[in-house]
């Protein structure tokens, strides 16, 4: 797994990780904020990177070799771990593994773990893979509309279309069957003194199952609808109120003073 990173002059770190169907590039439009207040640490997921010939493999072991990259070269300690969709699987299993004092989490539009039975799991991760496949084949507005995207450009659209060119069927399936089904330990008992869950207003139908596990598993966390956009549009449409959120909080963590 490649690391990118920015700003490594500034203390405080901020982990940022996107969402299936992107690059690490989607935060290309928020680094230029963001590098100037934190040490931004953005990994190219594995089966993500057009620069290497990786498949993805699962939530729980994606999380543990980001853990392991972060204390071996000394961050451990975490101003604010940032996950989008995918991404937010993966932050919170990192919250729920403990192995790092992560000061505020935000996981926006994150997916959680189904609790259905296995065989319902198995078709829904068929039929999400199956869009996906879809998208991969040429369906690029179709892909769009299934998964309550905001309207993109044609520019957008193809920088899409070429993400999926390099998806395998392996990381496609595994996407969606490991982010529907990731295991977490019981009880989970972070020590994150601050957690949000982002989503769009117009996806919050589509996210009730996974508001409700996150207010479940997570007592204290603080829902944040935002308005006009689709599932994980903050970044690439509003990068300026992105970062602006972030830093707001980096600071009801009060993670400074701890």
């Amino acid at each position: 797994m490649k690391i990118h990173e920015y700003g490594e002059n500034h203390s405080d770190i901020a982990v940022l990780i996107h969402p299936s169907a992107v690059r690490w590039d989607y935060f290309e439009y928020v680094i230029p904020y963001l590098q100037e207040r934190f040490h931004l640490i953005i990994p190219a997921l594995p089966g993500y990177d057009e620069t290497e010939d990786s498949s993805y493999t699962s939530v729980e072991k994606i999380a543990a070799e980001l853990e392991e990259w972060l204390i071996v070269h000394g961050c451990r300690r975490i101003a604010c771990a940032y996950g989008c969709s995918m991404g937010g699987s993966i932050v919170t299993r990192m919250l729920a593994d403990g192995r790092l004092d992560i000061g505020s989490a935000v996981i926006d539009g994150g997916i959680t773990p189904y609790q259905l039975p296995w065989i319902v799991t198995r078709l829904i991760a068929l039929r999400d893979s199956g869009l996906m496949y879809i998208g991969k084949l040429g369906g690029i507005r179709l892909l769009e509309k299934a998964f309550d995207t905001d309207e993109y450009s044609e520019e957008d659209l193809k920088y899409a279309a070429d993400v999926l060119k390099h998806m395998s069927t392996k990381t496609i399936w595994n996407t969606f069957e490991s982010c529907n089904n990731y295991e977490l330990p019981a009880p989970i008992r972070t020590e994150c003194r601050h957690i949000e869950y982002w989503y769009a207003e117009k996806e919050e139908k589509s996210r009730k199952w996974d508001i409700r596990f996150m207010r479940k598993t997570f007592p204290e966390i603080v829902l944040k609808p935002f308005e006009d956009l689709g599932h994980g549009g903050l970044a690439v449409k509003q990068p300026e109120i992105f970062a602006s959120e972030i830093v707001r909080a980096c600071v009801s963590s009060d993670f400074d003073n701890q």
